[in-house]
């Protein structure tokens, strides 16, 4: 049986934090050599991550270096960019061409929402999907879920052809009604679904916590890290197949492996302390955002809206009120990129974000904290 953890090519190390093009191959490949060393053999990639380019990363650093045999690749139609059916053959095609395979093991619809769905259905998507497995391109087929638990039970019920689903899962998104990754969890189980867990460390959040969170971690187990508890967390739930951890360093791949390599799922006592954890999180993180950049690519205005983020909740924590270092930051991300003000209320990031954040009035607020 595969080992829980697999490797997101979402987040992979920059050289130049600004362009997403620019991957460090040289450390990605020394990042997958590990991975592979210690025994884990999956990867995710999808069309759009890295600006377009993260499966040609994956066919550099992975498949061209090391056997076909030795690792699981998983790929992801982009829903969100078909237009006709004719597109998920000329899609799909480049897709093998640029991770240099003949097959995926693992193949998604990428990102199902009400919309996407809807998308999928009238081009015969999962039936798209089906004959690739027939002819040996897909050994496995599922996809990824953004919506609520309704809409998941709606879909598989209606294609119980479906073998494993992708979910967001981790223990600050448990219970949220928007995410709802509890419900969404449980219908998966009622269908007798594999579950692919994505976003366990909430896009690195639940990896940089407050003081007072860390150290109720460190009282309980002092050798874990906070991201080893939320990747622990997720697999530990019955029926997760495999946590996708998107790893932007050696540090954290390193720290990942170590703790998944001899997996031991969380005991009761420490059950109790993510509870806690909980609580102290829920009162930390101002717009809970997990930047997987869905958001940016249809900006108009060119926002750099999950840098923006991240700034706003780095300055709400901060405990200096008097100099802010977001501030310059922001500047200088404001050189490059329209800044938050610049946002005209299009909502093309709101219907595309997976977490359902009313991104236009975080913007507004981003604004009046960086701008005034």
């Amino acid at each position: 049986m595969a080992k829980k953890l697999g490797f997101g090519c979402m987040r992979l190390p920059l050289t130049d934090p600004n362009d997403q093009r620019s991957v460090d191959i040289r450390e990605v490949e020394r990042m997958a050599d590990l991975f592979l060393e210690r025994g884990f053999t999956y990867f995710d990639t999808a069309y759009m991550y890295h600006d377009f380019t993260s499966e040609c990363v994956v066919r550099q650093a992975l498949v061209e270096r090391h056997p076909r045999e030795r690792f699981m690749l998983a790929s992801k139609l982009p829903t969100m960019f078909l237009k006709e059916a004719a597109d998920q053959e000329r899609i799909f095609g480049e897709q093998l061409e640029k991770c240099g395979v003949d097959y995926f093991d693992y193949y998604l619809l990428h990102s199902l929402n009400a919309a996407n769905y809807r998308t999928a259905e009238r081009l015969g998507s999962f039936a798209f999907v089906a004959r690739q497995k027939a002819e040996g391109r897909i050994r496995r087929i599922g996809f990824s879920f953004h919506d609520r638990a309704e809409l998941l039970d709606e879909i598989l019920t209606t294609h119980p052809e479906t073998e494993f689903v992708q979910l967001q899962i981790n223990y600050l998104d448990w219970d949220n009604e928007s995410i709802q990754s509890r419900r969404c969890y449980e219908v998966a189980r009622r269908h007798g679904k594999e579950i692919v867990v994505m976003e366990p460390v909430k896009g690195g959040a639940l990896a940089r916590v407050p003081e007072e969170v860390e150290r109720l971690f460190r009282a309980v187990r002092p050798d874990l890290s906070p991201a080893s508890w939320a990747v622990r967390y997720a697999a530990s739930l019955d029926g997760v197949t495999m946590v996708l951890s998107g790893m932007s360093s050696m540090e954290q791949l390193a720290d990942n492996t170590a703790c998944m390599e001899h997996f031991e799922p969380l005991d009761l006592r420490e059950r109790d302390t993510v509870t806690r954890a909980v609580e102290l999180l829920n009162r930390a993180i101002a717009i809970p955002c997990t930047a997987c950049r869905y958001c940016v690519a249809g900006c108009p205005q060119q926002i750099a809206i999950p840098e923006y983020f991240a700034l706003y909740n780095a300055d709400r924590q901060s405990v200096n009120n008097i100099f802010s270092i977001q501030q310059a930051y922001y500047e200088n991300y404001a050189r490059s990129h329209g800044r938050a003000s610049a946002c005209i209320a299009c909502r093309k990031c709101e219907k595309i974000c997976p977490q359902h954040l009313p991104i236009v009035e975080y913007l507004r607020e981003v604004a009046r904290t960086f701008e005034s």
